[in-house]
């Protein structure tokens, strides 16, 4: 069996280890368009911020493609044709199973700059690095996830950030308005200055301009040949439309996380080797933290709610709830034990079969029934 997986991130190692549990002996080609060893993007701001080096940020060690024999190419792929894969150089690479594994690119809107960046990769950082002076001011546009980690990693290394966003606040995709304020209060009082609500002006005055306004699924080598919706359209099995065409991570309509490209692309795997492993538990979730300051939040906010915290105690907790079922969840500050909160969304746990108010309270598994522990601790 020849499988080929296009791509070399999170969903292409769980793909990889997903086929070694099955098959062992199976030729399995990773083509990468990026020249480095597989490394865990989220750690690109740390890299900047100096707290990591490139070799603490591989996602796994020196011997993983030997290990699990694994032949990497450096190429791009530009065309899937019938069977086979067809590089920028014309070279064609045969499969019988293939994983599409292509993740994302970031959306770049026209906005004129001397100096413009993304900040998405590994090569993003380090030109980025290359231009960041204690004499320069930076205007990051985007107050999501993407552009306050960059702000995080490069605050201590320019004159001054201003971070703009059309949204009425930060993080608005993941924290509810007085979550998202406890969290902009922090970052200002690092030196960071906010302007919400508002476009991006050329004439502003910066001198770097880092562009981080969201992300695009890469798709089009699957155009015409499966389905593609928001993302490319997999079943639980991670298979496509396409007959032994498989797709996972960033790339696919799943939500975009670490922990999902990896179970995801793992599954994919074990069906590529003919095992039989299903992911349908994705749901969304985040887990960051700035300057000290730990975000976890899971899953979708509706239904009733149980708050602890505020704005001002730099400790922020709100669960929602609905049809005997936890939906999703937001910690600021105190995030420990958010596993519990998140295997009880992941698992749609029946709150009437826990004790769900001691749960909210402190979350432990003494909360549960006897014979859930014995379950959950083996």
């Amino acid at each position: 069996m020849k499988y080929v997986i296009i791509g070399n991130s999170t969903a292409a190692v769980g793909a990889i280890e997903g086929i070694r549990q099955i098959d062992r002996q199976g030729e399995i080609i990773a083509i990468s368009s990026e020249p480095h060893h597989t490394y865990s993007r989220p750690l690109i701001s740390y890299l900047l911020l100096g707290k990591t080096t490139e070799e603490k940020m591989k996602y796994r060690g020196d011997d993983f493609y030997d290990k699990n024999n694994v032949k990497l190419m450096n190429a791009t792929v530009v065309e899937i044709k019938g069977k086979e894969v067809v590089l920028s150089g014309g070279e064609r690479v045969a499969f019988d199973k293939l994983l599409v594994a292509t993740g994302s690119s970031p959306v770049v809107p026209p906005f004129e700059a001397k100096e413009k960046f993304t900040f998405a990769s590994l090569d993003d950082a380090k030109k980025l690095e290359k231009v960041l002076d204690k004499n320069k001011r930076v205007l990051i546009v985007g107050a999501g996830l993407i552009g306050l980690k960059c702000a995080e990693g490069i605050l201590k290394r320019v004159a001054h950030i201003t971070v703009i966003d059309l949204a009425p606040r930060i993080l608005s995709s993941i924290l509810d308005e007085d979550g998202a304020k406890l969290v902009q209060n922090h970052l200002e009082a690092q030196g960071i200055e906010f302007k919400l609500g508002t476009g991006f002006d050329k004439d502003a005055n910066f001198d770097i301009l880092v562009v981080a306004v969201g992300v695009r699924p890469n798709t089009d080598l699957l155009k015409d040949i499966a389905k593609i919706e928001r993302g490319i359209v997999v079943n639980t099995k991670s298979e496509t439309s396409a007959p032994d065409i498989y797709a996972a991570g960033d790339c696919t309509q799943s939500p975009q996380i670490l922990p999902n490209a990896y179970m995801q692309g793992e599954c994919a795997g074990v069906n590529m080797a003919g095992g039989e492993k299903v992911f349908d538990k994705s749901i969304p979730m985040n887990a960051i933290g700035f300057f000290g300051l730990h975000i976890i939040t899971a899953g979708s906010y509706v239904g009733e709610v149980y708050s602890e915290g505020d704005v001002q105690s730099g400790n922020y907790k709100r669960l929602f709830y609905s049809d005997n079922k936890l939906n999703g969840y937001i910690l600021i500050g105190n995030v420990e034990k958010a596993g519990i909160y998140t295997s009880l969304i992941r698992e749609r746990t029946a709150l009437d079969s826990i004790d769900f108010a001691l749960v909210c309270e402190k979350p432990g598994l003494m909360a549960f029934k006897r014979e859930v522990r014995k379950e959950k601790l083996g």
